[in-house]
């Protein structure tokens, strides 16, 4: 299972097009994702404090391309890396939204009990 975080109002506005464009597609060429258990690292880095974000859950089958595992930016020292995907996101390929609220010092910790 990949997830993807964006603000409510994006993914309001992809359920119109029929397709979610993050800004880093058009930034970097790429739309940043990652796994369950790492997601709450970029989240707390990129958007800390944010209330208004949303969980997707991808079906990678459904994706236009394949995901690329790549590192992150900056590597992390571990070694972990991230799927990047290098297309849109179609709607359909969502699974399943959630809402996604930071800790009260603003951070966030990995999801539990999402649904593909």
């Amino acid at each position: 299972m990949i997830l993807h975080f964006c603000p409510r109002a994006d993914w309001e506005a992809a359920l119109e097009t029929g397709t979610y464009r993050a800004e880093s597609l058009e930034k970097q060429g790429f739309i940043h994702c990652s796994t369950p258990q790492q997601v709450h690292i970029p989240a707390t880095f990129l958007a800390r404090g944010r209330t208004d974000l949303l969980l997707l859950v991808l079906d990678e089958a459904l994706l236009p391309v394949p995901v690329v595992w790549e590192d992150g930016d900056p590597p992390d020292p571990g070694g972990m890396q991230f799927p990047h995907l290098y297309a849109p996101i179609p709607v359909a390929a969502v699974t399943s939204v959630h809402e996604w609220l930071p800790e009260p010092d603003g951070s966030f910790e990995p999801p539990t009990h999402l649904e593909a």
